[in-house]
């Protein structure tokens, strides 16, 4: 869980459910009842039936069949249906299918009756009437839905092989990059074992995972090349990093943030704030059986940017960050600012630790 004091970054495009385009809907169309209308003049020329009722028949099935089927194409994207799983789905197709059956059965009686088409069927009782043709309707409309639901199925399907075979490329490429990132290698791992179960669940969240991660490695192998970056850069790798932590922890793990917008212009070295929120959640958090909260603190004190991080949990004894693993953050900040930097690990209360790092403030 979250709670946010700075805007976060903006959010990812939402994709939109895959449908049938409109040029190839209407073709098909065309095609299908074209082919519907072949047939039946077939069995009409070869059992003599054809005639002027016949022909006015066909006409009004043709005429309500398009608007009928372009009707219910329009339910099943307006309720959402070829998102919802397979064992909805396919209920839910066949009793679409039958309400508009009978809807059809229905209309075509008033229709017959209207222009005097009844035929053979001027005997039925009308209850037997809107059961035959009922009937026959659904078969028709069953044999369209069948068409149209196997469609998007094996479209969707395909999809999604291609989405999974684009991202397990992604995720075989990240593992090469892990070799040459200085971070923890757990983290790794465990990230991209993450992703690897979310490529088939969430694919979206995959690949916003997978940009995540590639955002964490891209800036610490750029840690060597710069002495500085805008505390604004760092904070943005720490929320991706942060982001691919709660799918581990989920609801265990909760952020705060209260940070100094004006302090987001001062330099901080790479990657120095992402090893103490690492270590937080490390020595902190993970052994936390209901979890806790990981705060991030950055404001002015007198001439220095302050940047503190806190935790729930005990040092166990720790006095400084050798216990913690820190020791390169220490030796960091003495090359770069000598004794005018400040680091330090302290217990606050029974159950908060703060590791916090004084900068000198940058005036230029």
């Amino acid at each position: 869980m979250y709670n946010y004091r700075v805007q976060p970054k903006a959010g990812m495009v939402r994709f939109a459910p895959m449908r049938l385009g409109n040029s190839r809907y209407w073709l098909f169309q065309v095609i299908g009842w074209g082919l519907f209308s072949l047939i039946n003049v077939f069995f009409a020329l070869t059992f003599d039936k054809i005639n002027r009722q016949f022909v006015f028949r066909l006409l009004i099935f043709l005429f309500l069949g398009v608007l009928i089927t372009h009707f219910m194409r329009w339910v099943i994207h307006r309720v959402d249906l070829l998102l919802k799983p397979l064992n909805k789905q396919i209920p839910g197709f066949i009793i679409l299918t039958f309400i508009i059956a009978v809807y059809i059965g229905i209309v075509e009686i008033g229709i017959n009756k209207l222009l005097n088409l009844e035929g053979e069927r001027n005997n039925y009782t009308l209850f037997g009437l809107i059961l035959v043709n009922t009937f026959n309707s659904f078969i028709y409309l069953f044999i369209w839905n069948c068409i149209y639901f196997i469609y998007h199925y094996v479209q969707k399907s395909r999809k999604q092989q291609l989405d999974t075979l684009q991202l397990e490329a992604l995720v075989k490429a990240l593992e090469l990059q892990t070799i040459k990132a200085h971070i923890n290698p757990h983290f790794i791992f465990n990230s991209l074992n993450s992703i690897r179960a979310l490529v088939d669940e969430n694919p979206q969240r995959a690949r916003k995972a997978i940009t995540e991660l590639s955002n964490i490695l891209r800036s610490s192998m750029q840690t060597e090349k710069v002495e500085a970056v805008p505390f604004e850069k760092e904070l943005d790798i720490v929320k991706d990093y942060l982001a691919l932590e709660n799918m581990r922890f989920e609801d265990r793990l909760k952020i705060e943030y209260e940070i100094d917008e004006d302090t987001l212009v001062q330099p901080v070295p790479p990657m120095m704030l992402q090893t103490l929120v690492e270590n937080a959640i490390k020595h902190g958090i993970s052994r936390q059986v209901s979890g806790g909260v990981v705060k991030i603190i950055s404001n002015f004190k007198g001439n220095y940017h302050e940047l503190a991080v806190q935790n729930t949990g005990q040092m166990n004894g720790a006095v400084n960050g050798e216990g913690f693993g820190l020791s390169s953050t220490t030796n960091r900040l003495n090359l770069l600012y000598g004794d005018k930097a400040r680091f330090e690990i302290k217990q606050l209360n029974s159950s908060l630790v703060e590791a916090r790092v004084l900068i000198p403030v940058n005036t230029v």
